[in-house]
């Protein structure tokens, strides 16, 4: 090493520059409006076609039937019953999606919600499995 005192005047050049790093865990970043973020499941919504579950390259979907089923509506005389809504629940496996929306974009009825979140990080696997009733 030639010049040792050539690290010090960098140094001190260095302290009195604005960072070129942002203050991400303090500032919330901001997204951009077409963020590929995690997908929310609408309920109400879904009508168990199981188009997202065949088109998910990652099979990070699934779609089952509920066990709390809406009950049926109390019969009309002289008309047919009326069928009842079924209700399903969706179990979206995080540690194996892509982020690439093809179900979201698939989905007749539009159950699949895009969002924007991006802190998905976990320590244990489980927890980023969602379950949505």
């Amino acid at each position: 090493m030639k010049h040792p005192a050539r690290i010090f005047k960098e140094a001190i050049m260095h302290l009195f520059k604005k960072p070129a790093t942002c203050g991400y865990p303090f500032e919330k970043a901001k997204v951009m409006p077409n963020f590929r973020g995690r997908i929310d499941f609408d309920s109400s919504k879904c009508i168990g076609c199981q188009m997202c579950v065949r088109v998910c390259p990652a099979k990070a979907i699934e779609i089952k039937l509920s066990a709390e089923q809406p009950p049926a509506p109390a019969p009309v005389e002289g008309q047919p019953a009326a069928p009842v809504k079924k209700k399903f629940d969706c179990i979206m496996k995080l540690d194996r999606c892509v982020y690439c929306w093809q179900c979201a974009e698939t989905c007749p009825k539009k159950a699949l919600i895009m969002t924007q979140d991006f802190e998905l990080a976990h320590v244990d696997r489980k927890e980023l499995r969602r379950h949505y009733k």
